[in-house]
């Protein structure tokens, strides 16, 4: 396994929202490539490695996906503030005063703020409500809009939250931008990294799709292309283990991967989960287990592509989702990283027929 760190960063300082994949795309098929017999890339942008079998016919997708939440530019004032619209699910309270980036067409990184007005200035009634996201404007220090457009900002551009990536007063506690779902990149790297050289019984692509962010759009393009037999979606999934969230479930960080029973776009195979809680078990692997009622994942579309795909969700619990800055367990995401790896070491044509009926 890479260094989990460096490579988590690596990953999640790149931008990259929903249509703009190009950059972390590129990354992905760099570190990807040294591992795979093959890359498998989607007309729509889609990046997977594959590791071929010499012995089965069954094959497996392991994917996240490479976009981030964030926003696009809508509008360039004459007084050289920057109107936007959002990119990806966002909550108003979590925006105001926030850092972002501002990637031009010319590759240029111009760091803003999203404005806020002082408390002094506002009323009490005001005080209490949420500022609508299509009022709020980003100041990236401009006087006018000619001087923000020869800095080449364009309607159109690309804006990403701007968050260092850090370890928090425990070193196995990581905060970052876009963990959501550079996690599931880096699972992918990792992943063919630990079964380098072996033999394989099932044909195995990982990688990342894009476009999650935006109504699960390029997963389905690539598991038409790709067509497995098995899938996995690796995202992001919810603790709630900070105040106010206890009794809305029991995923907590530092106890491991989540096995999601369902989402609002996908029931998880019981044939597929009943296996993973049989391999968890044999390597002494400890798993969680969540239900939504909201969200969706990359298996929402992939479990209906072509004749049907059973597909699964293995996560790892994350705090502040859909927001500058989130948290994780770097255990959390080592462990997850050995629940796919021996997933896939188990997996062979006999296998994958006894989970599909």
């Amino acid at each position: 396994m890479k260094d989990t760190k460096q490579l988590l960063k690596q990953l999640t300082d790149i931008d990259g929202i929903a249509g703009h994949e190009y950059d972390i795309k590129k990354e992905m098929k760099s570190l990807l490539e040294p591992n795979s017999d093959e890359m498998v890339y989607d007309n729509l942008g889609g990046v997977f490695g594959k590791k071929t079998t010499q012995s089965g016919k069954r094959s497996v997708m392991v994917a996240g996906h490479l976009d981030e939440i964030g926003f696009i530019v809508t509008k360039i004032t004459d007084q050289g503030y920057i109107r936007f619209t959002p990119v990806g699910g966002w909550w108003n309270q979590v925006m105001l005063s926030q850092k972002v980036t501002i990637t031009t067409e010319e590759g240029r990184k111009i760091r803003g703020i999203i404005g806020s007005t002082p408390p002094h200035l506002l009323t009490p009634e005001a005080r209490k409500k949420t500022v609508e996201i299509k009022k709020m404007y980003i100041d990236i220090g401009a006087k006018s809009k000619e001087e923000v457009e020869s800095a080449g900002v364009q309607i159109g551009d690309m804006i990403t939250p701007y968050s260092e990536f850090e370890t928090l007063l425990n070193d196995n506690y990581i905060t970052a931008k876009a963990i959501d779902n550079r996690y599931g990149c880096a699972l992918a790297v990792d992943l063919l990294e630990e079964v380098k050289g072996e033999q394989l019984d099932i044909d195995v692509y990982a990688g990342a799709n894009v476009q999650e962010e935006v109504g699960l759009r390029g997963a389905k393009v690539a598991a038409h292309h790709i067509k497995p037999d098995l899938a996995i979606a690796v995202d992001v999934g919810a603790a709630y283990d900070s105040p106010g969230l206890e009794s809305e479930g029991d995923a907590a960080l530092g106890k491991g991967p989540i096995v999601l029973n369902m989402d609002a776009t996908n029931i998880g195979h019981v044939g597929l989960i009943r296996h993973i809680k049989k391999v968890a078990k044999a390597h002494q692997i400890d798993i969680q287990f969540d239900s939504m009622t909201g969200g969706g994942t990359d298996a929402g579309s992939i479990h209906t592509a072509l004749d049907g795909i059973p597909s699964v969700v293995i996560s790892i619990p994350l705090r502040y989702m859909h927001s500058n800055v989130s948290v994780i367990h770097i255990e959390d995401y080592q462990n997850a990283v050995k629940l796919v790896t021996e997933i896939v070491r188990s997996l062979n044509d006999e296998t994958v027929d006894q989970i599909i009926w």
